[in-house]
């Protein structure tokens, strides 16, 4: 069926002002408040938005005979009225345009979708493209493909740089929106800056263009026959609610006070513009918000959708509670983890009772009998200094005829967490701890993660252990997987693993050093640290050799004021040879690991894969690359890990430009997924892209992770320590469906963390300078990647001109002077300032005039655009 209004619905969706005007972001039509709305006359007979959902037989039927595709829906964050699901033949993403087409499904559902009719699909220019980089996903970067994330915690983060955009594309023209929140200050600007437009442009020194001139001009200068569609579609059923269905936002009274709704609801406006405008009773707000409404201007509060009329453009919902004021840090959290599904909750009684109750507890003496006792050897811990829920420890014995025993020994979680049990429940209802810049969301118990569990010093623990015989090339020639006991005897931050690792003949003072257990030497661990760093520097080159891909990309690391939990500053987290090492033994057991029990378990290993890239986006990428004379090698993960490792130099615009090129191929990237064995019958699939391996598991980290809980099971019980497991395919498949949506979940909190800390430093710190290297011009505006925080921000200007260049002509300031012009085009490296808004959490980036003339210029608005709702 065709929506003959979606184009008055696009119109519309940006700025709607109050309940009484035609509505946005989710559907048009007069609102229930409309003095106009004819619907007090035609009761019962009010016009609906929305299409009815299809019946579940029908979209069952639909969906066997291949006429309905399923798909989970990803809308884009800063055009909320595009939105995707991927497509099943892994080419573009199919496009549903329009809130009207998305009826009523929100982000990260699980949708059902029918194609609309060949000649309703939208129409892709040729130079528009999926370059842009708010695309329409959260990030979904495979742990895989950029090492093992250290756990932020105390003072410290260490987290995936926010705005990193993977899966979807933008597919639109090349039009931006956004420009209209800039003129006033282009225009301010004029006299000293404009566009310098090439022959094939038009002069008009630069003022700022309307959007009808902005059209035509993006229509003239692209004109041609080649067009491509892409694929779009409506949705008919939501098979499953992922969202929450709560949001954290700011209440306002209705527009239209004369209205029967004004005395019975409030308008709630989602910080997340994916969500809808809800109708909250006025029962649920503060007593005296009718009365004095502007003292809660800045108030957040948590709002959850009850329900979603056909007919109507807004939900209706209630106020959950209030958070606090907007733009803290903590209210902020809250709403964070609340619209995300997060667990924050404290931990049941029944399920504390599931703990050990007599503390200190102690190993029983039976396990001894059960376990190969390692409590003697030299075995230690890397990890971040603040951490405290220690998953793995490490060992390497040098043997007689120049080989080592190498172990990976990871804390038994299995043993305390009994299967069937309430604790056993909530950690697989939670999946995955959830790690925040300032804090810690657990997903099991304190006494767990922090001490029973934990592998802390010189203490006895239960562990799994994969120990192997490695030749000093990292060969393997032996391999052995048992329950263990041992006893650490240091833990090592990273940087004290560095220290050793850089000083090979240099013994490391023992001040410089944690406590030491007795038994053992500063020099036996550091020989150790040593042998584990020559072996896994074999392994690792082995590996690239073999053909596996890293994308490296920049994360930020925050020092937070201990008093006020502020940020301070914050830095480019180093991934360093210590890290490395950790890395690269966590993967060799991950590997056997996932051998062993899918040798064991054909049917019901749960496995982890990682698909290869999405066609139609790497495609668009080897274009681009062709057209800028980058010689990279897109034919397989190897290859392209080798063009990026040896493409570039190692002065700092060679450095920014692998900067930007690996963002850029990140974004065909998919989501690393858990799997059951048994459920996938091409063993192709099992395949892991960015690892170049056919088996995968996660094994290492049963702390944070529960699939690694569920894999600590399936190999106790191929070791014959406990009865197989009684799930069939379909029910292990479940349990990795949920534990990806938890971790996808758990991963976008992450980022969410970082970019609220971020925002929060630019206003206490700011204005801060960086520079920064362009990663895509636009029509109005160009993209950059800001090189000293690892953001990217879109600064808008005017782009008249058929190439992806535009020259900037800076004004002299002195009498006689010549104009600076400034030639903008991908890879540029540019000066910008990130200057704190008054809105809260919002920052604009502003280029920096060439030299040292100081600050002027084009600013860039985070989320501006007439696609953000405005109150």
């Amino acid at each position: 069926m065709s929506h003959p209004d979606y184009k008055l619905n696009l119109q519309s969706l940006g700025t709607p002002r109050g309940v009484s005007s035609v509505v946005g972001p989710h559907g048009v039509g007069a609102s229930p408040g409309d003095k106009k709305s004819k619907t007090k006359t035609m009761r019962g007979k009010k016009k609906s938005i929305f299409e009815t959902y299809m019946s579940k037989e029908d979209v069952s039927e639909g969906l066997k005979r291949g006429t309905l595709i399923q798909g989970i829906l990803r809308i884009n964050p800063k055009k909320f009225h595009e939105a995707f699901i991927p497509s099943p033949d892994g080419d573009r993403d199919i496009f549903i345009d329009g809130v009207v087409a998305r009826n009523r499904a929100l982000n990260g559902d699980l949708v059902v979708v029918s194609l609309l009719p060949e000649e309703q699909w939208k129409v892709i220019k040729p130079e528009s493209s999926d370059k842009e980089a708010d695309a329409a996903s959260e990030s979904s970067f495979p742990e895989e493909l950029c090492g093992r994330p250290p756990p932020p915690q105390a003072t410290k983060s260490y987290d995936d740089s926010p705005d990193v955009i993977i899966e979807a594309q933008l597919d639109g023209s090349d039009t931006e929106d956004g420009h209209g929140n800039t003129q006033n200050v282009l225009a301010d600007g004029l006299q000293k800056l404009s566009v310098c437009v090439h022959a094939t442009g038009r002069e008009n020194a630069g003022a700022p263009i309307t959007k009808e001139e902005d059209a035509f001009t993006s229509q003239d200068s692209r004109a041609s026959p080649e067009k491509s569609l892409q694929k779009s579609a409506k949705v008919v059923y939501i098979l499953e609610k992922k969202h929450s269905r709560a949001a954290a936002g700011l209440i306002k009274l209705l527009a239209d006070k004369n209205s029967e709704l004004f005395r019975k609801y409030a308008l709630f406006s989602p910080s997340d513009h994916r969500v809808p405008r809800i109708y909250v009773p006025l029962k649920d707000c503060p007593q005296d918000f009718v009365t004095r409404p502007k003292d809660y201007a800045n108030t957040l509060f948590m709002c959850r959708i009850v329900d979603w009329k056909e007919d109507s453009s807004f939900a209706l919902g209630q106020l959950a509670k209030s958070l606090g004021q907007a733009g803290e840090i903590e209210p902020e959290t809250e709403g964070i983890l609340t619209e995300y599904g997060v667990d924050f909750s404290d931990f049941s009684s029944e399920v504390l009772k599931c703990l050990p109750q007599n503390l200190p507890w102690t190993i029983p003496q039976e396990e001894f009998s059960k376990r190969r006792d390692l409590r003697e050897d030299c075995i230690f811990t890397i990890d971040p200094s603040t951490a405290r829920d220690l998953d793995d420890a490490l060992s390497c014995k040098p043997l007689a005829d120049g080989n080592f025993e190498v172990g990976v020994h990871i804390a038994d979680v299995s043993y305390f967490v009994p299967e069937g049990s309430d604790l056993d429940r909530v950690a697989a209802q939670r999946a995955t701890s959830v790690y925040l810049v300032q804090k810690v969301v657990p997903m099991l118990p304190r006494l767990l993660c922090e001490e029973l569990c934990s592998l802390n010093p010189m203490t006895d623990k239960l562990t799994f252990s994969v120990i192997w015989t490695l030749t000093p090339e990292g060969k393997i020639l032996s391999e052995w997987f048992g329950q263990t006991i041992i006893r650490s005897c240091t833990k090592l931050s990273y940087e004290h693993a560095q220290s050793m690792i850089e000083s090979p003949t240099q013994p490391i003072p023992e001040k410089a050093l944690p406590p030491l257990s007795p038994e053992h030497t500063g020099q036996e661990v550091h020989q150790a640290v040593l042998n584990l760093h020559r072996i896994a520097k074999e392994l690792r080159k082995q590996r690239f050799v073999d053909g596996a891909l890293r994308l490296d990309q920049l994360k930020l690391a925050f020092t937070l004021d201990h008093e006020t939990g502020l940020p301070q500053g914050c830095h480019i987290y180093e991934y360093r040879d210590s890290n490395k090492l950790v890395e690269e033994f966590m993967l060799l057991a991950n590997v056997a690991v996932a051998h062993k029990i899918h040798r064991a378990f054909p049917e019901r290993a749960l496995l982890r894969r990682h698909p290869p890239p999405q066609t139609k986006m790497l495609n668009d990428l080897v274009e681009f690359c062709d057209q800028m004379g980058l010689p990279v090698d897109f034919s397989s993960a190897g290859a392209l890990n080798k063009s990026l490792t040896e493409t570039f130099g190692n002065d700092k615009h060679s450095v920014a430009r692998k900067e930007v090129l690996t963002n850029m191929c990140s974004r065909p990237m998919q989501m690393a997924l858990y799997f059951c064995s048994g459920v996938l019958q091409d063993r192709s699939q099992f395949w892991h892209y960015a690892l170049n391996m056919p088996l995968y598991t996660h094994f290492t980290s049963p702390i944070r992770r529960f699939p690694d809980v569920l894999v600590h099971r399936l190999l106790a019980a191929a070791l014959g320590h406990r009865a197989p497991p009684d799930l069939e395919p379909d029910a292990v498949q479940k349990q990795a469906d949920h534990c990806n949506d938890r971790r996808m979940a758990s991963k976008r909190v992450q980022e969410l963390s970082t970019s609220l800390f971020f925002a929060v430093l630019v206003k206490e710190s700011g204005p801060l300078e960086s520079e920064a290297m362009v990663m895509g011009v636009l029509n109005q505006a160009f993209d950059v990647l800001v090189l000293r925080y690892g953001v990217q921000k879109r600064i808008y200007c005017n782009k008249l001109g058929k190439k992806p260049e535009l020259t900037l002509v800076w004004e002299p300031e002195d009498v006689g002077k010549e104009p600076v012009h400034q030639v903008i085009t991908i890879f540029s490296l540019v000066e910008v300032v990130l200057r704190a808004e008054a809105t809260a959490l919002k920052y604009s980036a502003i280029l920096k005039r060439p030299g040292p003339e100081g600050v002027l210029g084009l600013a860039e608005e985070e989320g501006s655009g007439d696609d953000e709702q405005e109150d």
